[in-house]
């Protein structure tokens, strides 16, 4: 749980994912939406991938990412248990 939140404290992080949310992207793509180096991208990458948050497809040379909903699926569950009952 430590590795999603720290995946989603950083500001890029949440703007890929919102990028994701509209279609399956390449690392390419993604880069050219932010102003920031591509190596920079690609280290944003792996953190929302060890947390689970996004999927790599290895396509030819392309890498294309997508979301994965599951994993925000399960934290919400987990939240939800600190909801108050009334």
């Amino acid at each position: 749980m430590n590795i999603l939140f720290k995946a989603l404290n950083d500001e890029t992080r949440r703007g890929i994912l919102e990028l994701l949310k509209k279609s399956d992207m390449s690392a390419g793509e993604i880069a050219e939406q932010f102003n920031i180096s591509k190596p920079s991208i690609s280290h944003h990458l792996d953190l929302l991938k060890q947390a689970g948050l996004v999927v790599a497809n290895k396509e030819g040379q392309f890498i294309h990412y997508s979301i994965n909903t599951t994993v925000m699926d399960e934290m919400l569950k987990w939240m939800m248990q600190f909801k108050s009952k009334k």
